[in-house]
This record gives C-alpha cells, structure tokens and sequence, in this order.
C-alpha cells in the first residue's frame, strides 16, 4: 500500500503560522482558519522585528488576533524574537504555514523554505494560496488606506476596523 494511503493520523500536529500581522487582515484570518482545519493546533506567531515601525504594539497585535479567534480553541496565539525556526523546535512543532497571494510571493517563501530545512531538517514548510478574494489584500495597503480615510471594513475584522479608526483618528 502507497504511503499516500496511509491514512493513521499525525499525533497532535502543530503548525506555526509566523508573521508581523500589523494588522491582521481577512486574508490572514482566511489562512489561518483554513490551517485549522488541517492540523489540530495553529499557533499564530507574530514576530517582534526592532527593524520595522509597526502601526500597532505586538501586545495590540496579539489582542487582535485573540479576540478574532476568541471562538476558536484550535488557535493559539504567541509572539517571538529571533529565528523561526528555534521557536518552532521549542514548541515542538514541525510545520510553518505561508501563504502566496501570487507568484511573485513564491521566489522569496521558497528560498526562506530551503533555508529553513537547511537549519532544521525535520521542520516542513506548508504552502497556501490565498483565496482569490484576497489576493490583493496586505497589511501595508490596509494601513495606507486607512490612514488616508479610505474604508477597510471588507479588508478586516470587525474588531481590527475599529482599532485602526482608533489609531489614526489620534495622528
């Protein structure tokens, strides 16, 4: 019998969605409950990066993202510095979930791919497409257009629209 057949499921299979969610968008949402569907725990991981100039706090992120997700005890939410990959080996997981919105999205993940089974050979890297109503939807265009009025409400949960209005009716 081809391994493909074999159908004895994985023990508690965790996967690491990883990203900067500045905000956390429909698309992100979309994967993540899409990943949930496929692994027994999601553990949404947003990234500290010193480098970058967020809209919103890692803690704002995170609260975010745990009240989108409030419903869902599949998905757990948690933040990290420094390498993916030893977060992952510390939480024992072994897949990292990335979406591709389009090709040009693919050059970069499959690099970042390559690299991180070179660093870690057991960890796997779990491609999604976007749904194609979201292939045009980013963080930074949610931040753009909101920051010059434009409305978001079909770019992003409920709860984020209101604390986007929150953040630019302050600047």
């Amino acid at each position: 019998m081809s391994q493909f057949l074999d159908k004895t499921p994985h023990q508690n299979s965790v996967a690491v969605f990883p990203g900067s969610f500045d905000p956390v968008t429909v698309g992100h949402i979309d994967l993540i409950e899409r990943s949930a569907a496929v692994f027994d725990e999601v553990i949404v991981a947003v990234a500290c990066n010193q480098e970058k100039t967020p809209l919103f706090t890692v803690d704002e992120r995170i609260d975010m993202i745990k009240n989108v997700f409030a419903q869902n005890p599949q998905v757990k939410i948690e933040t990290f510095k420094g390498l993916l990959i030893n977060y992952l080996v510390n939480r024992d997981a072994h897949v990292i979930i990335r979406g591709l919105r389009a090709v040009s999205d693919f050059e970069y993940e499959f690099q970042m791919a390559l690299m991180n089974r070179k660093l870690a050979p057991g960890i796997e890297t779990f491609f999604m497409t976007s749904s194609a109503l979201y292939t045009y939807v980013s963080s930074r265009i949610v931040k753009e257009l909101a920051s010059l009025g434009g409305d978001v409400s079909d770019l992003v949960h409920p709860l984020v629209e209101k604390e986007i209005k929150i953040k630019y009716s302050c600047q």
